[in-house]
């Protein structure tokens, strides 16, 4: 294996995913509009990570490990439909959901994914 690190998406200060040794570590992810409900933001949010994954030579049924921030824990049931409904059946991954403030008010998910290349 290439003991290269490839970088995706990069800006100066983050890149939206780095890739090493056939792993994927997305960025944090977070809704590109902070005005739609929990259920919008976390549709908008996965398919952000579909599509990152995608480019990055991966899919979500190759998530390693999934990392989510709510801003209001109680908003967990509504986020839990969105992603029952988005994960691959027989695929789900770990996962750890928390409650944390997030940089920007209006956002009210985010979600940190690493996947194995396909």
């Amino acid at each position: 294996m290439s003991r290269d690190i490839g970088r995706v998406g990069m800006a100066a200060r983050y890149s939206e995913a780095s890739i090493f040794n056939g792993v994927v570590y997305l960025a944090g992810m977070v809704p590109e509009r902070g005005d739609t409900d929990i259920r919008g933001q976390t549709e908008d949010v996965l398919a952000q990570v579909e599509q990152r994954l995608l480019e990055c030579g991966s899919d979500k049924s190759r998530i390693l490990r999934a990392q989510i921030y709510l801003t209001d824990i109680r908003e967990i049931g509504v986020m839990n439909e969105v992603w029952d409904a988005w994960v691959v059946p027989g695929a789900a991954p770990p996962r750890a959901t928390v409650q944390a403030p997030l940089a920007n008010p209006a956002y009210r998910i985010e979600i940190v994914v690493t996947a194995a290349q396909a």
